[in-house]
C-alpha cells in the first residue's frame, strides 16, 4: 500500500480534494495499483511554523 505525505502551508478543502484525486491517480497509473490502496494524507503547517532561504514564510 503506497503511503503519501504532503507538506505544505494551509490550502482550502477544494485544493486538498483536487491534490488527493492527482496524486492517487498518478500512483495508480506509476505503479498500477488500485486506487484503494493509495493513502494520501495531507500536513498542514502555519506560515509561521516554516521558512525558506533563512525567512519565516509569515514575514513575507
Amino acid at each position: 500500500m503506497p503511503i503519501v505525505t504532503i507538506q505544505q502551508g494551509p490550502r482550502s478543502v477544494e485544493q486538498k480534494r483536487e491534490l488527493v484525486k492527482k496524486v492517487t491517480d498518478a500512483f495508480v497509473e506509476a505503479l498500477e495499483v488500485p486506487a484503494e490502496s493509495v493513502m494520501v494524507w495531507v500536513q498542514e503547517y502555519p506560515a509561521e511554523n516554516w521558512g525558506v532561504a533563512g525567512t519565516l514564510t509569515a514575514d513575507k
